[in-house]
């Protein structure tokens, strides 16, 4: 019998009992793609999924948010790929903040300290190889990357775009859910009953608000942390009823588009390019949008 390490035997790929029903490896994901992939087709844009690991409601899996934002992440490279650009795929940050949810069981909560480290080494680790572009790919509400990445770009040199999923194909969201709710509501229920259906296998809570904040507190501009289990006592916001895979599967191939949209365009510009391009007049208009 051959070792299991023959050359021969690897080049014909694994016997049929081996077979654990993955497909083949999508070099435009760094876990599944090897060394020679990489040479033979150099990245120049990386993709950072990042998600958060807590309760979604009764029903769904404490990596939704990982499961989402990595699977649009996968797909919107896999459409950027077949146009031309070099994405690649980096494996999902699984924790976000969650300061607010730790008295929830198993709820894993890192610190804005921590995550600043994190990106920064990613990001420096990215520029010596070359690749000095990279798309933050959130998909959980509670992380906020503005002054990680304002600080990260200047101590490095990268450029970061910072895309939450959940926010794009607007026009397609509001015509495909009734009601998408906020956290483990329908539009997230619907994405891991398209995703992942397998792991939905519980009946959901209503997703209701149990606490508001008094007059005062409630008026625009102001914000304080919600205490998670005060104010939603199953973990969700938002009913999940109505949720179905096809309302799942028409905004995930929304939102995969629409980041594949932004990685075509990025790649195409010239090496070093940031991703605004000068305008004729001075005016500076839509140069940023007023959320800074």
């Amino acid at each position: 019998m051959p070792s299991p390490f023959d050359p021969t035997t690897i080049a014909s790929g694994p016997p049929p009992e081996a077979d654990s029903g993955f497909g083949p490896p999508r070099p435009w994901v760094l876990l599944e793609a090897s060394y020679g992939d990489l040479l033979d087709r150099r990245p120049t844009l990386a993709l950072l999924p990042w998600g958060a690991t807590e309760a979604h409601n009764l029903h769904l899996p404490h990596g939704t948010d990982v499961i989402e934002a990595s699977a649009v992440a996968e797909a919107a490279a896999a459409l950027a790929t077949a146009h031309g650009a070099r994405p690649i795929v980096l494996p999902a940050i699984p924790y976000g903040n969650d300061a607010q949810q730790l008295d929830q069981v198993a709820t894993i909560h890192l610190s804005t300290r921590a995550a600043l480290a994190v990106l920064e080494d990613v990001a420096a680790s990215l520029v010596r190889q070359g690749i000095g572009r990279l798309v933050i790919v959130n998909g959980h509400g509670g992380n906020d990357f503005k002054p990680l990445v304002r600080d990260v770009m200047l101590a490095t040199g990268i450029t970061i775009v910072v895309v939450d999923f959940f926010r794009l194909a607007p026009a397609v969201a509001a015509a495909t859910f009734p009601d998408p709710g906020d956290h483990a509501g329908q539009l997230e229920t619907s994405l891991i009953l398209h995703l992942r259906p397998q792991w939905v296998t519980r009946r959901p809570g209503p997703g209701a608000r149990a606490a508001l904040l008094p007059r005062g507190l409630d008026q625009p501009g102001a914000w304080t942390p919600r205490p998670w289990s005060v104010v939603h006592p199953d973990t969700g916001s938002g009913d999940p009823a109505g949720a179905t895979a096809a309302r799942g599967r028409a905004f995930f191939e929304a939102a995969a588009a629409g980041l594949a949209d932004l990685v075509v365009a990025w790649d195409a510009l010239p090496p070093g390019a940031g991703p605004f391009e000068p305008r004729g007049d001075a005016s500076g208009a839509g140069a940023e949008r007023s959320d800074g």
